[in-house]
């Protein structure tokens, strides 16, 4: 479980230029190789799996591992760079607030991991792989470490945005403890998700669990941000 699905639209699909194909190819290797690598480390564990054991295990060359994943972690934790690019453009949208477009994001990848869960016929299965790709991460210090820097670079990004809206400077504290706030809500979805998974009946309960969980720290946060880079259009509560 790679924590990322790909999602192709009409548009996509019916795109047959060759720009389009070789992207798509791309990316269809890119998740081949981080749903394999991750199945692997979830059976064997993470540093027993060399990256040459899952370029074989995929028919293709270390070299070409490294050419997606420049890191043996980024194979496991490669829904981060989009969590990044993703956190960028909604904080840059000035008709929603900080807290509006970062509870977008959390919601659709929430709604895609209880998607992913109805989905299995056997849902204590899907329950337990949900489990043990946390249980990896939280045994794997490198891992641990990799999911804290990209983090790490996620809130210097976020800064910059707020900082850009706001007319500060990334290096100024208000744009500062405002992008490690929002990035709190990741923290808090996580915990929650982990709370909730083996007792929640449904996959729908589940989302509805852990998103009213991540909205009640967002209207906390809310507060607190609602006179700092705040579109004067934008809805006063946190709800998308």
């Amino acid at each position: 479980m790679s924590g990322r699905a790909l999602e192709w639209t009409a548009a996509e699909a019916a795109d047959r230029s060759a720009g389009g194909l070789r992207d798509r190819k791309k990316r269809l290797m890119r998740q081949q190789l981080s749903d394999t690598a991750t199945a692997m480390f979830l059976e064997h564990g993470f540093d027993a799996v060399r990256v040459a054991d899952v370029a074989q295990a995929c028919g293709v060359s270390e070299k070409t591992v490294f050419n997606y994943f420049p890191v043996k972690e980024a194979l496991v934790m490669d829904r981060l760079e989009t969590i990044q690019a993703a956190l960028r453009a909604g904080l840059a949208n000035p008709a929603l607030t900080p807290v509006q477009a970062v509870l977008l994001i959390l919601e659709r990848e929430l709604g895609a991991m209880t998607s992913q869960l109805a989905s299995h016929e056997d849902a204590s299965q899907g329950r337990a792989m949900i489990r043990r790709f946390g249980d990896l991460i939280r045994a794997t210090p490198s891992l641990r470490a990799y999911q804290a820097d990209v983090m790490d670079q996620a809130a210097a990004g976020a800064a910059e945005v707020l900082a850009a809206r706001a007319g500060m400077t990334a290096a100024d504290p208000e744009p500062q403890i405002a992008a490690k706030a929002l990035l709190g809500l990741w923290r808090v979805q996580a915990d929650s998700l982990r709370r909730y998974l083996d007792v929640a009946p449904t996959p729908t309960r589940l989302y509805e669990l852990v998103s009213a969980d991540v909205r009640r720290a967002a209207r906390l946060l809310d507060t607190g941000l609602r006179t700092f880079a705040v579109p004067a259009s934008a809805a006063s509560e946190p709800s998308g």
